[in-house]
């Protein structure tokens, strides 16, 4: 495979319920594609915490897969307020989420630091009031 294949989802950003939608039928199309459940395991798991993040704090947004066969790259983009501090929000337990959504389990501040866990690179580009997107690449 010398060229990627392509898969592109919208977050809902008012639906706790299909949060975590994309990272499944990720999971399902990549397994389907015969990569190996580590890098299906690492990918999903990336995917899942960056769609809780946007569903939190961003009013959902946008991802991006590009299938390659030496790596898989995921974008995630928003249009939300953007993130003032990115060394402090890459600190695991920290989390700017509201007490209601803490009440329903989300919110830990471990999203982005298991994002850059289970990913070969990563980064993040923010901008207060415009949005942030995520670029993570798992090596296949």
């Amino acid at each position: 495979m010398s060229e990627s294949v392509n898969f592109h989802f919208d977050i809902d950003g008012d639906n706790f319920t299909s949060a975590g939608e994309a990272s499944v039928r990720i999971k399902k199309l990549l397994r389907e594609m015969g990569f190996s459940p580590d890098v299906i395991r690492r990918v999903s798991v990336a995917m899942y915490e960056g769609e809780i993040n946007m569903v939190i704090h961003a009013n959902g947004g946008s991802a991006d897969i590009d299938v390659f066969c030496d790596r898989i790259q995921i974008v995630l983009a928003d249009q939300g307020p953007g993130i003032p501090n990115i060394d402090l929000a890459m600190q695991e337990g920290y989390s700017t989420a509201p007490d209601n959504i803490r009440s329903l389990g989300f919110g830990a501040g471990m999203g982005l630091p298991n994002m850059k866990k289970y990913t070969d690179e990563m980064k993040v580009e923010s901008e207060v009031g415009k949005g942030t997107t995520v670029t993570m690449v798992v090596n296949v």
